[in-house]
């Protein structure tokens, strides 16, 4: 059953798509529109519709995978839920139920969820949502500048730099990749737990960081999280806080092909783009990246 909402946006991928029935569709793209508690440069809001626009300029062939994906696949485009575009009001708690909401159903449809943010706090409602569903474990591969394990922030546990800490409330195994600021409070929880963490650091240094990071996953299942912001802010700056280094466009391919090759990927998400004026690189860089993880589902599956 498809949630209704007021604000539609443009499908993704559009025009060079075959646009299935719902019916027919096996991917569904879940824009949610959220931004409540962004702490530097805002625009997250804008994330989805630009990702979405930004789409239709994409090929649907893919040269890496050899096959036009879109008609590989059906990919059917959601209408928007916890749309902070509409209500800029909308409480974090309510927002966490919307969202619960619309995956759980998404989910109840045997449709693979990709989530288009908005704040990153947004996936800890998606990954609920999972686990209800799955009511098995699953590790949550995080690729992200920060941590985001702060119990709360600026007086909310809600906050987007507390998401993965809600995570770990859910009991469930976490993998941050490319993390390159956190907090000495974040410092002394990774040690206390030992999580095991893929600094931006190692995949500067170690050549064989995949590897690493693959044989860190104990669980079949793996859900990833994707907050643009762990990528090289010098091809993709439009996030809140570009912080330096992170991941190469090339070595963050690998490393999710290899995630899909070797696990069975139950869903993902996109996160935390926050579009530059007069500039479409960023989100360009964001509807590519999703493409390429429709691509990788789709091989994984096939």
């Amino acid at each position: 059953m498809i949630l209704q909402s007021s604000n539609i946006l443009e499908s993704f991928i559009g025009s060079e798509a075959i646009v299935p029935s719902w019916e027919a569709s096996q991917v569904v793209i879940l824009p949610v529109p959220y931004e409540y508690t962004t702490s530097y440069r805002k625009g997250c809001k804008n994330g989805p519709a630009a990702i979405l626009n930004a789409s239709q300029q994409l090929e649907a062939y893919d040269e890496e995978l050899e096959l036009e994906i879109c008609n590989q696949i059906g990919i059917y485009t959601h209408p928007t839920v916890a749309d902070s575009c509409l209500d800029s009001s909308l409480a974090p708690e309510i927002m966490l139920q919307q969202t619960e909401q619309a995956v759980s159903k998404l989910l109840a449809d045997n449709k693979f969820v990709i989530t288009l943010g908005g704040e990153h706090s947004i996936t800890a409602a998606v990954v609920k949502a999972y686990q209800k569903v799955y009511q098995e474990t699953f590790t949550v591969v995080q690729i992200d500048a920060h941590g985001d394990l702060r119990h709360e922030y600026l007086g909310s546990i809600y906050n987007h730099a507390c998401v993965m800490r809600r995570i770990l409330d859910l009991k469930l195994p976490i993998l941050p990749v490319g993390i390159r600021s956190i907090c000495i409070e974040e410092a002394n929880l990774i040690k206390e737990r030992s999580i095991r963490v893929i600094w931006a650091k190692d995949l500067a240094n170690n050549p064989n960081w995949i590897e690493a990071a693959i044989a860190a996953i104990n669980t079949q299942k793996v859900f990833i999280t994707i907050d643009l912001d762990g990528i090289d802010p010098s091809f993709l700056p439009g996030v809140g806080t570009p912080e330096p280094g992170g991941i190469s466009w090339y070595a963050l391919l690998r490393f999710l092909r290899a995630i899909f090759q070797t696990h069975e990927v139950i869903g993902c998400d996109v996160m935390e783009l926050a579009p530059v004026k007069d500039s479409v690189a960023s989100q360009y860089t964001a509807a590519k990246l999703v493409y390429k993880l429709i691509g990788y589902h789709s091989i994984s599956t096939s």
